[in-house]
């Protein structure tokens, strides 16, 4: 197999780990937030470089230069394929945004080692082609939140009986994957339990409870970097679409657009700043898993560019909210607050992260959000509506709290309220990212088209799966 002509890919995995090691030794906040910014830069600088080089490698898919893995257990886990080539640099830039951003009064509640760590798992994942490999990441992943919530006091118990359930069924499920042999096509005994796991990890209604918990009791950056990278619909890919009957994926695309119209009506009559934002993320996020469902080209297609739009679109807002929340403390969506004058800057970012991750033309969602509606609609008709609503009643929140956030009344304070240099650079940058990628969306289209067929490729000839070719017309 191709190999990248560095070792990029396991070098963006050990920066933060091993950075992770030395803040955990580190007493004064400042120094950890500096080493954690430079180890996360150096990991960002690695997988756009190994972005670079697979483009230029021209191949499929294509494994790190070192092999550590293979050395050490026998198996080469890690690669770069058309998914995770774009996918790994923007969760490394939102680890980078989330600790550049993370202002001095609030550094002494942040955990950089904490959050170094989630770095160094969230990029093995994201990279991982093995499905016990992937299994075990995941369950590591688990780990930080968990540490986090336990040291603020905070109640575990949903937290934990929702992870515990979730790797609970990804073990048995793929231990009976694993029993069946080369079985083309899983049986039910490894596709429920798979599809289950998936559906909690992913916060897919009724079991998201765990997931609106964790953005109300953690602190917001460690919830937004938690979610926001969608690693349960990485697992998706990996362990439930390979082999997966076509009745699986009906039903996780059913429960994906319930719930996506849920979250969005939810997000829109929600009085907590956290709380709309983890119903918003929930909507949109499912919208990712409707796509990877309709296994179509065009849908598939569709799907991947809107994961895109939440990793980058949507973190953008919750990082904008973190910002403004650093600056009043928790505050809720009852009245007019006017920030406008004293942050626009923020007031600007909110705008465009928002509406950019609902799909507003010239943004970084409009063209996947396009893709989506016409690949699903290409499958299933009746269900086009549903995801033109959902979209809509998403809009019509992130309006609802611009509104409710920034205009209607002066605010006075009797300090200063004015953006760092640091929150600036950030917000500079995301809006270049979304404009750019609004603007001109070639680029990720071709990549997110190659990757549809290669998931497409990969999984067996179902007939009870309805696929669409590139001309729209349904085969069976």
């Amino acid at each position: 197999m191709p190999e990248l002509h560095l070792p990029l890919i396991e070098a963006a995995i050990l920066f933060p780990l091993i950075a992770a090691l030395i803040v955990s030794q580190v007493k004064r906040p400042d120094v950890a937030r500096r080493w954690s910014l430079i180890a996360s830069c150096l990991a960002l600088a690695c997988t756009t470089f190994a972005w670079q080089d697979f483009l230029g490698l021209g191949v499929p898919i294509a494994h790190d230069h070192w092999n550590l893995t293979e050395r050490l257990i026998g198996q080469d886990i890690f690669a770069i394929d058309y998914l995770t080539a774009p996918l790994l640099p923007s969760v490394s830039l939102l680890f980078v945004l989330t600790i550049l951003s993370t202002l001095r009064t609030k550094i002494r509640r942040f955990s950089f080692a904490w959050t170094l760590l989630a770095m160094s798992l969230t990029q093995a994942t994201l990279c991982c082609q093995d499905s016990w490999g992937i299994i075990s990441l995941l369950a590591l992943s688990t780990v930080p939140p968990y540490f986090e919530l336990k040291s603020r006091g905070k109640s575990t118990r949903i937290y934990v009986i929702h992870m515990a359930a979730f790797v609970g069924l990804m073990v048995f499920g793929q231990a009976c994957r694993s029993f069946e042999g080369n079985q083309t096509q899983a049986s039910l005994c490894s596709s429920v339990p798979l599809l289950m796991a998936a559906l909690i990890r992913c916060g897919v209604a009724p079991v998201h409870v765990w997931l609106t918990d964790l953005y109300e009791n953690a602190t917001f950056g460690t919830a937004l970097l938690y979610t926001t990278p969608l690693c349960g619909a990485y697992a998706i890919v990996h362990l439930v679409l390979p082999s997966a009957p076509g009745w699986v994926l009906q039903w996780l695309g059913l429960l994906s657009l319930i719930t996506a119209v849920y979250a969005a009506g939810m997000a829109m009559v929600q009085k907590d700043v956290r709380r709309f934002f983890s119903y918003l993320f929930l909507s949109q996020s499912s919208l990712v898993l409707v796509g990877l469902e309709s296994v179509s080209q065009v849908g598939l297609t569709g799907g991947l560019c809107v994961w895109a739009s939440v990793v980058l679109a949507l973190s953008g807002c919750g990082l904008t909210l973190r910002a403004l929340e650093s600056r009043f403390g928790h505050f809720e969506l009852r009245q007019y607050r006017g920030l406008y004058e004293h942050v626009p800057s923020l007031a600007v970012c909110f705008l465009l992260t928002g509406l950019g991750s609902v799909g507003f033309p010239g943004t970084i969602g409009f063209v996947g959000t396009e893709i989506l509606i016409d690949g699903v609609v290409g499958t299933y008709p009746h269900v086009g509506m549903l995801l033109i609503m959902a979209a809509a009643l998403n809009g019509i929140a992130i309006m609802r709290a611009y509104f409710l956030l920034f205009t209607g009344t002066r605010h006075v304070s009797s300090v200063s309220l004015r953006v760092s240099l640091p929150e600036r650079l950030s917000v500079l940058t995301l809006a270049a990212l979304i404009l750019g990628g609004g603007f001109v969306p070639q680029p990720g289209i071709h990549m997110s088209s190659n990757a549809a067929e290669e998931i497409i490729s990969a999984r067996p000839h179902d007939p009870s799966t309805h696929q669409v070719d590139d001309t729209g017309h349904e085969s069976a």
